[in-house]
């Protein structure tokens, strides 16, 4: 589909969904740009902020401690 097609559909339309049109067409706009940007810009900032945990608790007991919690 093409701008001149949809043109054409949009000129059929009353202006109450015009405004609808335009507003999903926001919606859209917003977010495909959250989402490019987001895919940009992941960090693992939290990487190595349980060093000291690891220190006093292996894997196995940080999962029974998780299990305990549920």
């Amino acid at each position: 589909m093409n701008i001149e097609q949809i043109n054409k559909k949009m000129e059929k339309m009353p202006p109450d969904l015009l405004s609808e049109v335009v507003d999903y067409i926001d919606y859209l706009m917003h977010k495909y740009e959250v989402v490019s940007k987001t895919k940009n810009t992941f960090e693992f900032s939290w990487e190595g902020g349980l060093t000291e945990i690891s220190k006093k608790y292996t894997s196995v007991d940080l999962q029974h401690k998780a299990s305990e919690w549920r």
